[in-house]
């Protein structure tokens, strides 16, 4: 096999493993997979029926459901002690849903995309379930995905505008120019605002957290329904986002936290 076909292959095993995380809690079928990879279901099925005589994909035979399997647990134990950075960001997370009484999460940069890792929900009874952990959203999707991209440079923003349609999967609201608008807005209030962009009435704010080169590596977020992101409050949320993006940013780059590469 040529070394084109190798990486081709390895594409293909990353995006099926990728996916499969995303699903992970009630596991997902062949079908799911398929589709979410735009893959064809006896490649996806090939695929994961080799990561399973590896370990890395479980199946429960009495569903038929796809699971990430044992060995992926151990090699993420071991990558835990460089990439892990949860336990710094829990006091965070904590004291945004405490003050707030809303979802708040904290989401890292992976690629092209933001990988929900922690979700603490605040007390208020009405809540948002688009960001859970585990979830990924490409970049300049949902207010983590819009705020990361919003804070990488303008060379970087403009490849991956060019490159990618988010308008086939996410609707017109995330054409280029409309991203570009929210890009904007973005980097004149500090965070980012997701009215309702994914699903009706649930909405998101977000405020990025940098690594020790400037870049946005992760962000924090506020989540829940759109009556409590009015605009006399969205300003309020902002300065507690902002500052517990502020505080992580500052802790995460003192010596000895050790957080890891960006990508």
């Amino acid at each position: 096999m040529s070394e084109a076909s190798n990486a081709h292959l390895i594409g293909r095993v990353g995006g099926v493993l990728r996916a499969l995380s995303a699903r992970n809690d009630s596991g997902a079928l062949t079908a799911d997979l398929a589709r979410d990879t735009d893959l064809p279901r006896p490649t996806v099925h090939r695929l994961l029926t080799s990561l399973t005589e590896e370990g890395f994909v479980d199946r429960d035979q009495s569903t038929g459901r796809w699971f990430l399997g044992p060995e992926l647990f151990l090699l993420g134990q071991t990558a835990g002690s460089r990439y892990d950075v949860t336990h710094h960001a829990r006091a965070s997370v904590h004291r945004l849903a405490e003050a707030t009484g809303e979802s708040a999460f904290f989401s890292a940069l992976r690629g092209d995309e933001t990988v929900c890792l922690i979700r603490e929900d605040g007390d208020f009874p009405i809540r948002s379930f688009v960001l859970y952990q585990g979830a990924r959203f490409p970049l300049g999707v949902v207010s983590a995905g819009l705020v990361t991209l919003a804070f990488l440079d303008d060379t970087e923003i403009n490849s991956y505008l060019d490159r990618t349609d988010l308008t086939h999967r996410w609707g017109q609201a995330h054409s280029p120019d409309d991203i570009r608008a929210r890009i904007d807005r973005t980097r004149r209030d500090g965070y980012a605002v997701n009215p309702g962009l994914v699903v009706e009435g649930s909405w998101g704010m977000a405020a990025a957290v940098f690594d020790h080169t400037g870049h946005p590596a992760w962000a924090l977020t506020l989540t829940g329904i759109e009556t409590r992101f009015t605009p006399t409050r969205q300003p309020e949320l902002g300065a507690l986002l902002l500052h517990e993006a502020h505080t992580l940013t500052q802790h995460l780059n003192t010596p000895g936290a050790k957080p890891g590469q960006r990508r």
